[in-house]
Protein backbone atom coordinates (compact mmCIF):
# COMPACT_ATOMS: atom_id res chain seq x y z
CA UNK A 1 0.00 0.00 0.00
CA UNK A 2 1.50 3.33 -1.07
CA UNK A 3 1.07 6.52 0.92
CA UNK A 4 2.20 10.14 1.03
CA UNK A 5 3.53 12.04 -1.95
CA UNK A 6 3.47 9.11 -4.38
CA UNK A 7 -0.20 8.43 -3.64
CA UNK A 8 -1.01 12.14 -4.07
CA UNK A 9 0.79 12.24 -7.44
CA UNK A 10 -1.18 9.24 -8.72
CA UNK A 11 -4.41 10.88 -7.57
CA UNK A 12 -3.44 14.07 -9.39
CA UNK A 13 -2.61 12.03 -12.52
CA UNK A 14 -6.13 10.63 -12.37
CA UNK A 15 -7.46 14.20 -12.07
CA UNK A 16 -5.60 15.22 -15.25
CA UNK A 17 -7.50 12.55 -17.21
CA UNK A 18 -10.80 13.61 -15.65
CA UNK A 19 -10.14 17.26 -16.55
CA UNK A 20 -9.41 16.11 -20.12
CA UNK A 21 -12.79 14.39 -20.33
CA UNK A 22 -11.65 10.77 -19.77
CA UNK A 23 -13.61 9.51 -16.78
CA UNK A 24 -14.09 5.78 -17.48
CA UNK A 25 -11.70 4.08 -15.00
CA UNK A 26 -10.85 1.24 -17.40
CA UNK A 27 -9.95 3.71 -20.17
CA UNK A 28 -7.74 5.70 -17.80
CA UNK A 29 -5.99 2.51 -16.64
CA UNK A 30 -5.43 1.42 -20.25
CA UNK A 31 -3.96 4.75 -21.33
CA UNK A 32 -1.68 4.94 -18.26
CA UNK A 33 -0.60 1.34 -18.87
CA UNK A 34 0.34 2.11 -22.49
CA UNK A 35 2.45 5.05 -21.35
CA UNK A 36 4.10 3.07 -18.55
CA UNK A 37 4.85 0.31 -21.05
CA UNK A 38 6.46 2.84 -23.42
CA UNK A 39 8.53 4.25 -20.52
CA UNK A 40 9.56 0.75 -19.42
CA UNK A 41 10.52 -0.27 -22.98
CA UNK A 42 13.02 2.60 -23.00
CA UNK A 43 14.37 1.61 -19.55
CA UNK A 44 14.60 -2.09 -20.47
CA UNK A 45 16.38 -1.27 -23.75
CA UNK A 46 18.92 0.93 -21.95
CA UNK A 47 19.51 -1.73 -19.27
CA UNK A 48 20.03 -4.43 -21.89
CA UNK A 49 22.48 -2.19 -23.77
CA UNK A 50 24.54 -1.69 -20.59
CA UNK A 51 24.53 -5.42 -19.78
CA UNK A 52 25.67 -6.35 -23.29
CA UNK A 53 28.41 -3.70 -23.16
CA UNK A 54 29.67 -5.12 -19.82
CA UNK A 55 29.65 -8.68 -21.19
CA UNK A 56 31.09 -7.69 -24.56
CA UNK A 57 28.05 -9.02 -26.39
CA UNK A 58 26.47 -7.54 -29.52
CA UNK A 59 23.31 -5.52 -28.92
CA UNK A 60 20.56 -4.49 -31.29
CA UNK A 61 18.19 -1.87 -29.91
CA UNK A 62 14.49 -2.06 -30.72
CA UNK A 63 14.78 1.68 -31.24
CA UNK A 64 16.91 1.32 -34.37
CA UNK A 65 18.21 4.24 -36.41
CA UNK A 66 15.40 3.61 -38.87
CA UNK A 67 12.06 2.08 -37.90
CA UNK A 68 9.40 1.25 -40.47
CA UNK A 69 5.97 2.54 -39.39
CA UNK A 70 3.16 2.04 -41.92
CA UNK A 71 5.62 2.32 -44.80
CA UNK A 72 7.35 5.40 -43.39
CA UNK A 73 10.94 5.47 -42.19
CA UNK A 74 11.16 7.02 -38.72
CA UNK A 75 14.19 7.74 -36.56
CA UNK A 76 13.86 5.13 -33.79
CA UNK A 77 15.48 7.41 -31.23
CA UNK A 78 12.46 9.75 -31.33
CA UNK A 79 10.31 6.83 -30.09
CA UNK A 80 12.22 6.67 -26.80
CA UNK A 81 10.48 8.15 -23.76
CA UNK A 82 13.73 9.79 -22.65
CA UNK A 83 13.81 11.69 -25.96
CA UNK A 84 10.20 12.62 -26.80
CA UNK A 85 9.27 13.67 -23.24
CA UNK A 86 11.33 16.84 -23.83
CA UNK A 87 9.48 17.75 -27.05
CA UNK A 88 6.99 20.66 -27.10
CA UNK A 89 3.44 19.49 -26.41
CA UNK A 90 2.29 19.68 -30.05
CA UNK A 91 5.24 17.73 -31.45
CA UNK A 92 5.08 15.18 -28.61
CA UNK A 93 1.41 14.54 -29.38
CA UNK A 94 2.11 14.06 -33.10
CA UNK A 95 5.02 11.70 -32.43
CA UNK A 96 2.95 9.70 -29.92
CA UNK A 97 -0.13 9.43 -32.13
CA UNK A 98 1.58 8.86 -35.50
CA UNK A 99 4.76 7.02 -34.51
CA UNK A 100 5.07 5.70 -30.95
CA UNK A 101 1.64 4.16 -30.59
CA UNK A 102 1.67 2.37 -33.99
CA UNK A 103 5.19 1.21 -33.08
CA UNK A 104 4.13 -0.48 -29.82
CA UNK A 105 1.00 -1.94 -31.45
CA UNK A 106 3.18 -3.74 -34.02
CA UNK A 107 6.13 -4.41 -31.75
CA UNK A 108 5.64 -8.16 -31.65
CA UNK A 109 6.49 -9.88 -34.93
CA UNK A 110 4.45 -13.00 -34.07
CA UNK A 111 0.89 -11.96 -34.90
CA UNK A 112 -0.47 -14.94 -32.94
CA UNK A 113 1.23 -13.85 -29.73
CA UNK A 114 -0.76 -12.66 -26.73
CA UNK A 115 0.69 -9.18 -27.07
CA UNK A 116 -0.24 -8.88 -30.77
CA UNK A 117 -3.78 -10.19 -30.15
CA UNK A 118 -4.64 -7.75 -27.39
CA UNK A 119 -2.85 -4.72 -28.77
CA UNK A 120 -4.56 -5.11 -32.13
CA UNK A 121 -7.68 -3.23 -31.00
CA UNK A 122 -5.89 -0.82 -28.66
CA UNK A 123 -6.71 2.85 -29.23
CA UNK A 124 -4.76 5.97 -28.26
CA UNK A 125 -7.42 8.10 -26.55
CA UNK A 126 -5.62 11.02 -24.90
CA UNK A 127 -7.56 13.95 -26.40
CA UNK A 128 -5.16 16.91 -26.62
CA UNK A 129 -1.44 17.77 -26.66
CA UNK A 130 -1.85 19.65 -23.35
CA UNK A 131 -3.36 16.63 -21.56
CA UNK A 132 -0.63 14.35 -22.94
CA UNK A 133 2.09 16.77 -21.86
CA UNK A 134 0.66 16.97 -18.34
CA UNK A 135 0.31 13.18 -18.11
CA UNK A 136 3.89 12.58 -19.30
CA UNK A 137 5.25 15.17 -16.83
CA UNK A 138 3.21 13.58 -14.02
CA UNK A 139 4.48 10.09 -14.87
CA UNK A 140 8.07 11.39 -14.87
CA UNK A 141 7.54 12.63 -11.30
CA UNK A 142 5.91 9.32 -10.30
CA UNK A 143 8.82 7.30 -11.72
CA UNK A 144 11.28 9.60 -9.94
CA UNK A 145 9.46 9.05 -6.62
CA UNK A 146 9.38 5.29 -7.21
CA UNK A 147 13.13 5.25 -7.85
CA UNK A 148 13.72 6.98 -4.49
CA UNK A 149 11.41 4.60 -2.61
CA UNK A 150 13.39 1.81 -0.96
CA UNK A 151 10.54 -0.71 -0.66
CA UNK A 152 11.02 -3.74 -2.89
CA UNK A 153 7.52 -3.77 -4.35
CA UNK A 154 6.99 -0.06 -4.97
CA UNK A 155 6.32 -0.57 -8.70
CA UNK A 156 3.83 -3.33 -7.98
CA UNK A 157 2.22 -1.32 -5.19
CA UNK A 158 1.90 1.70 -7.48
CA UNK A 159 0.26 -0.37 -10.18
CA UNK A 160 -1.97 -2.06 -7.61
CA UNK A 161 -3.11 1.34 -6.37
CA UNK A 162 -3.92 2.37 -9.93
CA UNK A 163 -5.93 -0.80 -10.45
CA UNK A 164 -7.79 -0.24 -7.19
CA UNK A 165 -9.37 2.77 -8.85
CA UNK A 166 -11.37 0.57 -11.19
CA UNK A 167 -14.66 1.25 -9.47
CA UNK A 168 -16.41 -1.91 -10.59
CA UNK A 169 -13.58 -4.20 -9.49
CA UNK A 170 -15.29 -5.49 -6.37
CA UNK A 171 -18.48 -6.26 -8.32
CA UNK A 172 -16.99 -8.61 -10.87
CA UNK A 173 -14.51 -10.39 -8.60
CA UNK A 174 -11.47 -8.53 -9.92
CA UNK A 175 -10.12 -7.08 -6.70
CA UNK A 176 -6.36 -7.31 -6.67
CA UNK A 177 -4.38 -9.93 -4.82
CA UNK A 178 -1.91 -8.06 -2.57
CA UNK A 179 1.65 -8.28 -3.88
CA UNK A 180 3.10 -9.60 -0.63
CA UNK A 181 0.56 -12.46 -0.56
CA UNK A 182 1.41 -13.37 -4.17
CA UNK A 183 5.11 -13.27 -3.27
CA UNK A 184 4.53 -15.52 -0.24
CA UNK A 185 2.66 -18.09 -2.33
CA UNK A 186 5.39 -18.12 -4.99
CA UNK A 187 8.08 -18.57 -2.33
CA UNK A 188 6.11 -21.42 -0.78
CA UNK A 189 5.88 -23.22 -4.13
CA UNK A 190 9.47 -22.45 -5.26
CA UNK A 191 8.98 -22.60 -9.06
CA UNK A 192 11.60 -24.62 -10.97
CA UNK A 193 13.10 -24.00 -14.46
CA UNK A 194 11.22 -27.02 -15.82
CA UNK A 195 7.79 -25.93 -14.57
CA UNK A 196 4.86 -25.08 -16.84
CA UNK A 197 2.98 -22.45 -14.84
CA UNK A 198 -0.64 -21.41 -15.23
CA UNK A 199 -3.07 -18.94 -13.68
CA UNK A 200 -6.57 -19.69 -15.04
CA UNK A 201 -7.89 -16.35 -13.72
CA UNK A 202 -4.80 -14.25 -14.39
CA UNK A 203 -6.09 -10.66 -14.46
CA UNK A 204 -2.97 -8.51 -14.83
CA UNK A 205 -0.65 -11.57 -14.56
CA UNK A 206 0.59 -10.84 -11.02
CA UNK A 207 1.24 -14.49 -10.13
CA UNK A 208 3.01 -15.20 -13.43
CA UNK A 209 5.23 -12.11 -13.17
CA UNK A 210 6.17 -12.87 -9.57
CA UNK A 211 7.00 -16.48 -10.48
CA UNK A 212 9.21 -15.19 -13.32
CA UNK A 213 10.96 -12.75 -10.98
CA UNK A 214 11.54 -15.55 -8.47
CA UNK A 215 13.15 -17.73 -11.15
CA UNK A 216 15.33 -14.85 -12.35
CA UNK A 217 16.51 -14.22 -8.80
CA UNK A 218 17.08 -17.78 -7.56
CA UNK A 219 17.56 -19.90 -10.70
CA UNK A 220 19.19 -17.41 -13.07
CA UNK A 221 22.18 -19.56 -14.01
CA UNK A 222 20.05 -22.67 -14.53
CA UNK A 223 17.80 -20.83 -16.97
CA UNK A 224 19.86 -18.26 -18.82
CA UNK A 225 23.00 -20.36 -19.28
CA UNK A 226 21.01 -23.17 -20.88
CA UNK A 227 19.61 -22.51 -24.36
CA UNK A 228 16.68 -24.92 -24.08
CA UNK A 229 15.63 -23.74 -20.62
CA UNK A 230 15.90 -20.11 -21.67
CA UNK A 231 13.63 -20.81 -24.66
CA UNK A 232 11.20 -22.62 -22.34
CA UNK A 233 11.22 -19.66 -19.93
CA UNK A 234 10.65 -17.09 -22.67
CA UNK A 235 8.10 -18.93 -24.78
CA UNK A 236 6.58 -22.03 -23.18
CA UNK A 237 6.48 -21.64 -19.39
CA UNK A 238 3.75 -19.10 -18.61
CA UNK A 239 0.03 -19.46 -19.35
CA UNK A 240 -2.78 -17.15 -18.24
CA UNK A 241 -6.48 -16.97 -19.01
CA UNK A 242 -9.09 -14.33 -18.29
CA UNK A 243 -12.45 -13.05 -19.55
CA UNK A 244 -11.59 -9.34 -19.52
CA UNK A 245 -9.74 -8.09 -22.62
CA UNK A 246 -8.51 -4.99 -20.82
CA UNK A 247 -6.94 -7.10 -18.08
CA UNK A 248 -5.41 -9.39 -20.72
CA UNK A 249 -3.94 -6.42 -22.57
CA UNK A 250 -2.46 -5.05 -19.36
CA UNK A 251 -1.23 -8.54 -18.41
CA UNK A 252 0.46 -9.14 -21.78
CA UNK A 253 2.26 -5.77 -21.62
CA UNK A 254 3.18 -6.44 -18.01
CA UNK A 255 4.76 -9.78 -18.91
CA UNK A 256 6.72 -8.35 -21.84
CA UNK A 257 7.97 -5.48 -19.69
CA UNK A 258 9.26 -8.08 -17.23
CA UNK A 259 11.25 -9.82 -19.98
CA UNK A 260 8.92 -12.68 -20.95
CA UNK A 261 8.97 -12.60 -24.73
CA UNK A 262 5.96 -14.81 -25.54
CA UNK A 263 3.65 -15.53 -22.61
CA UNK A 264 0.50 -17.42 -23.58
CA UNK A 265 -2.15 -14.99 -22.33
CA UNK A 266 -5.55 -15.80 -23.82
CA UNK A 267 -9.21 -14.79 -23.62
CA UNK A 268 -10.97 -17.77 -22.12
CA UNK A 269 -13.73 -18.66 -19.71
CA UNK A 270 -11.73 -21.21 -17.76
CA UNK A 271 -14.81 -22.94 -16.34
CA UNK A 272 -16.50 -23.43 -19.71
CA UNK A 273 -16.01 -25.97 -22.50
CA UNK A 274 -13.65 -23.41 -24.08
CA UNK A 275 -11.04 -24.75 -21.69
CA UNK A 276 -9.95 -28.22 -22.80
CA UNK A 277 -6.71 -28.31 -20.78
CA UNK A 278 -6.14 -31.62 -19.00
CA UNK A 279 -2.96 -32.75 -17.29
CA UNK A 280 -0.96 -29.92 -18.86
CA UNK A 281 0.58 -27.86 -16.06
CA UNK A 282 3.09 -28.62 -13.32
CA UNK A 283 2.26 -25.55 -11.21
CA UNK A 284 -0.93 -23.52 -10.79
CA UNK A 285 -0.94 -20.26 -8.82
CA UNK A 286 -4.30 -18.54 -8.58
CA UNK A 287 -6.78 -16.36 -6.77
CA UNK A 288 -9.93 -17.25 -8.74
CA UNK A 289 -13.02 -15.03 -8.59
CA UNK A 290 -15.58 -15.83 -5.89
CA UNK A 291 -18.54 -14.25 -7.60
CA UNK A 292 -21.25 -16.54 -6.29
CA UNK A 293 -23.19 -18.84 -8.57
CA UNK A 294 -23.08 -19.63 -12.29
CA UNK A 295 -25.65 -21.18 -14.60
CA UNK A 296 -25.03 -24.88 -15.14
CA UNK A 297 -25.21 -24.29 -18.90
CA UNK A 298 -22.09 -22.12 -18.80
CA UNK A 299 -19.97 -24.68 -16.94
CA UNK A 300 -17.97 -27.50 -18.51
CA UNK A 301 -19.77 -30.83 -18.20
CA UNK A 302 -16.49 -32.46 -17.09
CA UNK A 303 -16.34 -30.20 -14.04
CA UNK A 304 -19.99 -30.77 -13.11
CA UNK A 305 -19.37 -34.53 -13.11
CA UNK A 306 -16.65 -33.98 -10.54
CA UNK A 307 -18.44 -31.34 -8.48
CA UNK A 308 -22.18 -30.74 -9.00
CA UNK A 309 -22.38 -27.12 -7.89
CA UNK A 310 -22.89 -23.59 -9.17
CA UNK A 311 -20.31 -22.10 -6.82
CA UNK A 312 -17.28 -20.79 -8.71
CA UNK A 313 -14.83 -21.32 -5.83
CA UNK A 314 -15.55 -25.08 -5.77
CA UNK A 315 -15.58 -25.43 -9.56
CA UNK A 316 -12.17 -23.76 -9.79
CA UNK A 317 -10.63 -26.32 -7.41
CA UNK A 318 -12.05 -29.12 -9.55
CA UNK A 319 -10.64 -27.31 -12.59
CA UNK A 320 -7.16 -27.04 -11.04
CA UNK A 321 -7.12 -30.78 -10.42
CA UNK A 322 -8.11 -31.44 -14.03
CA UNK A 323 -5.53 -29.03 -15.49
CA UNK A 324 -2.60 -30.29 -13.39
CA UNK A 325 -0.45 -33.16 -14.56
CA UNK A 326 0.20 -35.98 -12.07
CA UNK A 327 2.76 -34.61 -9.63
CA UNK A 328 1.68 -31.05 -10.40
CA UNK A 329 1.32 -28.60 -7.52
CA UNK A 330 -1.17 -25.86 -6.75
CA UNK A 331 -1.39 -22.93 -4.34
CA UNK A 332 -4.72 -21.14 -4.51
CA UNK A 333 -6.68 -18.64 -2.44
CA UNK A 334 -10.17 -19.71 -1.40
CA UNK A 335 -12.92 -18.07 0.67
CA UNK A 336 -13.30 -19.54 4.15
CA UNK A 337 -16.55 -21.23 3.19
CA UNK A 338 -14.61 -23.72 1.08
CA UNK A 339 -12.81 -24.91 4.21
CA UNK A 340 -15.88 -25.66 6.35
CA UNK A 341 -19.00 -25.50 4.11
CA UNK A 342 -21.39 -28.34 4.90
CA UNK A 343 -23.05 -28.86 1.50
CA UNK A 344 -22.45 -32.09 -0.41
CA UNK A 345 -20.36 -30.22 -3.00
CA UNK A 346 -18.16 -28.60 -0.31
CA UNK A 347 -17.51 -31.91 1.41
CA UNK A 348 -16.96 -33.75 -1.89
CA UNK A 349 -14.27 -31.35 -3.13
CA UNK A 350 -12.43 -31.47 0.22
CA UNK A 351 -12.67 -35.26 0.28
CA UNK A 352 -11.24 -35.39 -3.24
CA UNK A 353 -8.28 -33.24 -2.23
CA UNK A 354 -7.54 -35.41 0.80
CA UNK A 355 -8.44 -38.94 -0.30
CA UNK A 356 -7.58 -38.84 -4.02
CA UNK A 357 -4.66 -36.41 -3.94
CA UNK A 358 -2.18 -35.00 -1.42
CA UNK A 359 -3.38 -31.96 0.51
CA UNK A 360 -0.26 -30.49 2.05
CA UNK A 361 -1.20 -27.26 3.80
CA UNK A 362 -4.03 -24.97 4.81
CA UNK A 363 -3.01 -21.43 5.69
CA UNK A 364 -5.75 -19.39 7.35
CA UNK A 365 -5.47 -15.66 6.61
CA UNK A 366 -7.07 -12.82 8.62
CA UNK A 367 -10.07 -11.10 7.07
CA UNK A 368 -8.27 -7.76 6.66
CA UNK A 369 -5.77 -9.05 4.07
CA UNK A 370 -7.89 -7.86 1.14
CA UNK A 371 -8.92 -4.52 2.64
CA UNK A 372 -9.79 -1.85 1.63
CA UNK A 373 -11.25 -3.61 -1.44
CA UNK A 374 -12.95 -6.52 0.34
CA UNK A 375 -13.32 -7.82 3.89
CA UNK A 376 -13.72 -11.49 2.98
CA UNK A 377 -11.98 -14.14 5.14
CA UNK A 378 -9.76 -16.38 3.07
CA UNK A 379 -7.30 -19.23 3.23
CA UNK A 380 -4.60 -20.74 1.02
CA UNK A 381 -4.79 -24.38 -0.06
CA UNK A 382 -1.59 -26.11 -1.16
CA UNK A 383 -1.92 -29.53 -2.75
CA UNK A 384 -0.31 -31.95 -5.19
CA UNK A 385 -2.24 -33.93 -7.78
CA UNK A 386 -1.51 -37.64 -7.39
CA UNK A 387 -4.74 -39.28 -8.53
CA UNK A 388 -4.33 -42.01 -5.91
CA UNK A 389 -4.17 -40.26 -2.53
CA UNK A 390 -1.09 -39.64 -0.45
CA UNK A 391 -2.42 -37.37 2.32
CA UNK A 392 -1.20 -38.66 5.69
CA UNK A 393 -1.46 -35.42 7.63
CA UNK A 394 -2.16 -31.79 6.80
CA UNK A 395 -0.12 -28.81 7.98
CA UNK A 396 -2.17 -25.89 9.32
CA UNK A 397 -0.98 -22.33 9.97
CA UNK A 398 -3.00 -19.62 11.68
CA UNK A 399 -1.72 -16.39 10.10
CA UNK A 400 -2.56 -13.51 12.43
CA UNK A 401 -0.51 -10.68 10.86
CA UNK A 402 0.89 -9.98 7.39
CA UNK A 403 3.04 -6.93 8.15
CA UNK A 404 0.20 -4.44 7.60
CA UNK A 405 -2.64 -3.25 9.80
CA UNK A 406 -5.87 -5.14 9.16
CA UNK A 407 -8.03 -2.03 8.78
CA UNK A 408 -8.81 -0.07 5.61
CA UNK A 409 -5.59 1.97 5.92
CA UNK A 410 -3.26 -1.09 5.79
CA UNK A 411 -0.31 0.77 7.26
CA UNK A 412 2.97 -1.13 7.91
CA UNK A 413 3.34 -2.79 11.34
CA UNK A 414 6.08 -4.87 12.96
CA UNK A 415 4.03 -8.07 13.34
CA UNK A 416 4.40 -10.28 10.27
CA UNK A 417 3.88 -14.05 10.11
CA UNK A 418 4.88 -14.42 6.44
CA UNK A 419 8.63 -15.12 6.98
CA UNK A 420 7.68 -17.68 9.65
CA UNK A 421 5.15 -19.35 7.33
CA UNK A 422 7.73 -19.73 4.55
CA UNK A 423 10.41 -21.02 6.92
CA UNK A 424 8.12 -23.55 8.63
CA UNK A 425 6.50 -24.77 5.41
CA UNK A 426 9.91 -25.50 3.90
CA UNK A 427 10.92 -27.39 7.05
CA UNK A 428 7.73 -29.23 7.91
CA UNK A 429 9.65 -32.25 9.12
CA UNK A 430 10.48 -30.18 12.22
CA UNK A 431 6.80 -29.41 12.90
CA UNK A 432 5.76 -32.88 14.10
CA UNK A 433 5.86 -32.07 17.82
CA UNK A 434 4.09 -28.70 17.65
CA UNK A 435 1.16 -28.32 20.02
CA UNK A 436 -2.32 -27.38 18.81
CA UNK A 437 -2.07 -24.19 20.87
CA UNK A 438 0.71 -22.85 18.59
CA UNK A 439 0.31 -21.02 15.27
CA UNK A 440 1.24 -24.07 13.17
CA UNK A 441 0.68 -27.80 13.68
CA UNK A 442 -0.15 -31.05 11.88
CA UNK A 443 -3.53 -32.80 11.88
CA UNK A 444 -3.81 -36.49 10.94
CA UNK A 445 -5.95 -37.39 7.93
CA UNK A 446 -8.10 -39.74 9.99
CA UNK A 447 -9.11 -36.91 12.33
CA UNK A 448 -10.00 -34.65 9.41
CA UNK A 449 -12.09 -37.44 7.85
CA UNK A 450 -13.96 -37.99 11.14
CA UNK A 451 -14.86 -34.27 11.09
CA UNK A 452 -16.50 -34.42 7.65
CA UNK A 453 -13.25 -33.26 6.00
CA UNK A 454 -13.59 -29.89 7.75
CA UNK A 455 -10.46 -27.80 7.06
CA UNK A 456 -11.25 -24.84 9.31
CA UNK A 457 -8.28 -24.27 11.61
CA UNK A 458 -10.65 -23.45 14.48
CA UNK A 459 -11.87 -27.04 14.39
CA UNK A 460 -8.45 -28.29 15.45
CA UNK A 461 -6.72 -25.40 17.20
CA UNK A 462 -6.73 -25.54 20.99
CA UNK A 463 -7.06 -22.37 23.01
CA UNK A 464 -4.85 -22.23 26.07
CA UNK A 465 -6.73 -20.77 29.01
CA UNK A 466 -4.52 -19.17 31.63
CA UNK A 467 -6.25 -19.02 35.03
CA UNK A 468 -6.51 -15.54 36.50
CA UNK A 469 -6.63 -15.08 40.27
CA UNK A 470 -8.78 -12.21 41.54
CA UNK A 471 -8.68 -10.62 45.03
CA UNK A 472 -11.37 -11.75 47.50
CA UNK A 473 -14.78 -10.04 47.31
CA UNK A 474 -14.28 -8.28 50.68
CA UNK A 475 -11.12 -6.63 49.35
CA UNK A 476 -12.89 -5.48 46.15
CA UNK A 477 -15.76 -4.01 48.22
CA UNK A 478 -13.30 -2.16 50.45
CA UNK A 479 -11.63 -0.66 47.33
CA UNK A 480 -15.03 0.43 45.98
CA UNK A 481 -15.94 2.08 49.29
CA UNK A 482 -12.63 3.96 49.32
CA UNK A 483 -13.21 5.18 45.75
CA UNK A 484 -16.74 6.24 46.65
CA UNK A 485 -15.43 8.20 49.65
CA UNK A 486 -12.83 9.96 47.50
CA UNK A 487 -15.51 10.89 44.91
CA UNK A 488 -17.81 12.25 47.67
CA UNK A 489 -14.96 14.27 49.12
CA UNK A 490 -14.14 15.72 45.69
CA UNK A 491 -17.79 16.68 45.11
CA UNK A 492 -17.93 18.44 48.50
CA UNK A 493 -14.81 20.44 47.68
CA UNK A 494 -16.24 21.37 44.26
CA UNK A 495 -19.50 22.52 45.86
CA UNK A 496 -17.55 24.71 48.31
CA UNK A 497 -15.62 26.33 45.44
CA UNK A 498 -18.89 27.10 43.58
CA UNK A 499 -20.48 28.72 46.69
CA UNK A 500 -17.55 31.05 47.40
Amino acid sequence: MITGELKNKIDSLWDIFAAGGIVNPLTVIEQITYLMFIHDLDDADNTKAKECAMLGLPFESIFADEVDIAGRKVNGKTLKWSVFHDFPAGRMYTVMQDDVFPFIKNLHTDKNSAYAKYMDDAIFMIPTPLVLSKVVDSLDVIYDLMSKDQSADVRGDTYEYLLSKISQSGLNGQFRTPRHIISMMVQLMQPAPEDVICDPACGTSGFLITAAEYLKKYRKEDIFFNKQKKDHFMNHMFFGYDMDRTMLRIGAMNMMTHGIESPYIEYRDSLSDQNQDKGKYSLILANPPFKGSLDYDSVSADLLKVCKTKKTELLFIALFLRMLRVGGRCACIVPDGVLFGSSKAHQAIRKMLIEDNRLEAVISMPSGVFKPYAGVSTGILIFTKTGHGGTDKVWFYDMQADGLSLDDKRTPIAQNDIPDIIERFRNREKEADRERTEKSFFVEKSEIAENGYDLSINKYKKVEYIPVEYPPTSELLADLKQLEAEIAKGLTELEGMLNE
